[in-house]
């Protein structure tokens, strides 16, 4: 079976201008969990999921690294969490989004897909087809298709 067969064709997705909150908009219409980041040819340039909205919004605490010669500190946040969840909102998607995305051929077989994902502890992965976004696999599509004859 080839990735193609079992992707989802109706790709939610956001632009690489877009602010994070057409992202967020996004995820809650649809219920969805991450997006992937694409240019105006509609190739993918990044991904963006709630785990990085996590991290922008959650505690950042301070940081001591230090020596016998020295001691640095990094200051970790200084601004409130509804500071925090505001200032997130304009700002533009490829601030917080993954760059380095794994991504899927169209003729990439399930097998593979599955080691992909397990391995990786990834829940989506894009599908492309000569460098453009045409689909995209969860972990529930890759077990939906493998199991459904066997239950």
């Amino acid at each position: 079976m080839k990735a193609k067969e079992i992707m989802v064709r109706q790709v939610y997705k956001v632009k690489e201008n877009d602010p994070v909150r057409d992202v967020i908009e996004k995820f809650i219409k649809y219920r969805i969990s991450g997006l992937p980041v694409v240019n105006e040819r509609n190739e993918v340039v990044a991904y963006i999921s709630d785990g990085d909205i996590m991290r922008y919004i959650g505690k950042h605490d301070d940081h001591v690294f230090g020596s016998y010669m020295y001691t640095a500190v990094i200051k970790g946040d200084d601004e409130e969490f509804d500071e925090r969840v505001r200032s997130l909102l304009p700002m533009c998607v490829m601030r917080i989004a993954q760059k380095k995305v794994i991504a899927v051929d169209a003729e990439e077989d399930i097998e593979q897909i599955a080691a992909i994902l397990g391995k990786k502890r990834i829940k989506k992965l894009p599908v492309v087809h000569r460098g453009v976004l045409v689909g995209i696999i969860s972990r529930g599509d890759v077990i939906r298709h493998s199991f459904q004859t066997l239950l």
